[in-house]
């Protein structure tokens, strides 16, 4: 059976060049980077070179990385710093935020004495901005936590206008950028923005490692107690090839994005051109102008097809999804797309499709050929 990939938006292939990375740390860097020895100081020395390469593909500096175990740790860690830390008042966010996010500050707020704020949602995927502004127009202490990139829809949200929001009003900016990151350049000495997360595997590294970037100057609690790995901040022993094959992802990432991001934006506008010539009634659901890899469209198929649609794929070989790898499973309609279609609309199947440079014409060609025998 031909087996097609087209849900990238939930994992991606680790590199060759990564597990070979991960390979060589693995025979060469096992000391503890704890040890004083040459074999600690050895792995340890990896550990700092990643923290380095990764810090400057966002132009930031290494004191300003720290290594997590995926973004949702760093997501919780954020916001329970925020919450118990920076004393905030008050968290703003959106709900069609990750349910790392939402989930996380539901719980998080619930029994406290923080406020949280739910956005807008525009037809199109996009936060309502304007609404922002007046709340961050009163004086109380705040988070903004917005995603970069919708992980369902490829929504784009302007965090650099959401980052000179949150500067002109005293406000701290934390953003989920796991969907961006490794597939546009970030720039956090442009990006007025104090919190960043991202996870590996979201571009071709392991999974089971993240980043945080927290701005200097800003005040962290450990989140993890114990020993003194992470300047104190976060204990246990580090995850040394990981780390080592995450620094390599990104890296290769960035080195490859421009002729990567050309054949990909190739990839969208034939499928496109496919769907429109063999489903004409098709509708993206989100801005037609979102994020280059992810594309959200919904099917001129009747309602009773909603359920079987992606069992009928898998049959053949195609991954694709729903919505978030993390409901995989679950009949409820994506919370994403409940803020932005009608309820008839929400009853229609929807698919998240999202590609790689990995991912050929012929790909897509088995996906319309699949699709037309629902």
């Amino acid at each position: 059976m031909k087996k097609v990939y087209l849900d990238h938006a939930a994992t991606t292939a680790i590199a060759p060049e990564v597990i070979e990375a991960m390979l060589a740390s693995m025979k060469e860097d096992y000391g503890n980077p704890s040890s004083t020895h040459s074999f600690g100081r050895q792995a340890k020395s990896s550990i700092e070179l990643a923290r380095k390469s990764i810090a400057k593909s966002i132009q930031a500096t290494a004191s300003e990385i720290v290594f997590t175990s995926c973004g949702t740790e760093s997501n919780n860690w954020v916001f329970r710093n925020a919450i118990d830390h920076l004393q905030v008042q008050r968290i703003i966010t959106s709900p069609t935020e990750h349910h790392a996010v939402l989930h996380t500050l539901e719980e998080m707020t619930q029994n406290s004495e923080v406020a949280l704020v739910l956005l807008n949602i525009h037809p199109d995927g996009q936060p309502d901005l304007v609404q922002l502004e007046e709340l961050l127009a009163a004086d109380v202490k705040t988070l903004v936590s917005l995603m970069h990139v919708n992980n369902e829809t490829g929504v784009v949200t302007d965090i650099q206008k959401v980052g000179e929001l949150c500067r002109t009003h005293q406000a701290f900016f934390h953003s989920d950028t796991v969907q961006s990151m490794g597939k546009t350049p970030i720039d956090v000495q442009q990006l007025p923005i104090d919190f960043l997360v991202a996870s590996a595997h979201k571009f071709n590294g392991p999974k089971g490692i993240g980043f945080l970037y927290i701005r200097k100057g800003l005040s962290m609690q450990s989140m993890l107690l114990g020993g003194e790995q992470e300047k104190g901040l976060r204990a246990g022993t580090e995850s040394v090839h990981n780390i080592i094959g995450m620094a390599k992802a990104l890296e290769i990432s960035l080195e490859q994005l421009a002729p990567h991001q050309a054949h990909i934006v190739s990839l969208r506008t034939y499928l496109l051109s496919a769907l429109q010539e063999h489903f004409p009634g098709y509708k993206i659901n989100g801005s037609a102008n979102g994020f280059y890899n992810i594309l959200n469209v919904m099917l001129p198929f009747t309602a009773d097809k909603t359920a079987m649609i992606l069992f009928h794929l898998d049959m053949k070989g195609i991954a694709v999804s729903r919505g978030s790898a993390c409901q995989s499973g679950s009949i409820s309609p994506s919370h994403v797309l409940a803020q932005m279609l009608s309820e008839d609309d929400l009853q229609k199947p929807s698919l998240r499709i999202s590609l790689s440079h990995l991912n050929t014409h012929d790909d897509l060609d088995y996906l319309i050929e699949a699709l037309k025998t629902v």
